[in-house]
């Protein structure tokens, strides 16, 4: 049983901690401060009718609507890339799987301009009589850089990473024992897969795409290089700030700025409810 002398001891160690807790909130909080000041800092400087003004521009509008598409464009394709690749990393120990782990990250790692100067050069490098470019164009019939394709491949590139990270952990916290007893009741890989595994994972696949989407709407450097910025056309509002500042509408460039991290905060809000559902 616990004495009095341990009860007095238990009674005072929280407060011999306080500089413990003194010194890890203020490291850790600074940086909350930095980005609540950041946020505020914004606010402060716009008004209403600033913002209002921004978004009745017909350019802003046309932004604002390929952004949804291009966004959900890229997340779509990378939910469906991200789910059989991390299935593939995290099941199986194969020949290379080390190459592929460092291919998927190298995406997150690369400044932004030179993953959109690869892309570029990627449809534009000559292959025998034919250019990539080319040959989408004349037996496709697509135009890809400096189109709408473009800023839903550069989108693509860097979030497809994230949602590569997001099933393999998915798919890492879901135990094989039960494909592996689907198995020996007659179904194939492939069922065992898409009527055990895939059903387990649909909550990570919500994040992965919500991930996807979010990384998506954040995208620039690739986006301005491969795609261009151009109103009506390439414009997305990640370049729509780009433009902005470039003519000196500094009061637009904040609200459509405002209006990203109102989307962005939305998407961080979703994916804290699905923490919040899988921990419960």
């Amino acid at each position: 049983m616990p004495t009095e002398s341990s009860s007095a001891n238990a009674r005072k160690t929280p407060r011999r901690q306080w500089p413990f807790f003194a010194v890890m909130g203020t490291l850790g909080g600074s940086y909350v401060v930095l980005v609540a000041l950041l946020l505020m800092g914004d606010t402060f400087f716009t008004s209403r009718g600033h913002i209002e003004d921004a978004l009745l521009k017909p350019e802003i509008q046309a932004a604002i609507r390929l952004t949804l598409l291009s966004c959900t464009m890229s997340a779509v394709l990378s939910l469906w890339v991200a789910t059989p690749l991390g299935y593939l990393l995290s099941r199986f120990r194969f020949r290379g799987r080390w190459l592929v782990d460092i291919l998927v990250d190298i995406p997150v790692v690369l400044p932004p301009l030179v993953l959109g100067l690869s892309l570029l050069i990627l449809f534009h490098l000559r292959i025998g009589e034919w250019r990539l470019e080319d040959w989408m164009r004349e037996q496709v019939g697509w135009q890809i850089t400096y189109s709408v394709p473009a800023v839903i491949l550069a989108q693509f590139s860097v979030a497809c990473a994230f949602a590569v990270r997001t099933m393999r952990v998915t798919f890492d916290q879901i135990s094989p024992r039960a494909e592996q007893v689907a198995r020996t009741l007659g179904c194939s890989r492939g069922q065992a897969f898409l009527q055990v595994a895939l059903p387990q994972a649909g909550r990570g696949m919500t994040t992965a795409f919500t991930l996807a989407w979010a990384r998506s709407l954040g995208e620039f450097g690739p986006i301005l290089v491969f795609a261009g910025a151009t109103r009506f056309r390439t414009e997305v509002l990640s370049t729509s700030v780009f433009l902005e500042l470039s003519v000196g509408n500094l009061e637009s460039a904040v609200a459509v700025s405002l209006l990203m991290v109102l989307m962005a905060g939305i998407v961080l809000v979703i994916l804290r409810l699905l923490g919040s559902e899988v921990g419960a």
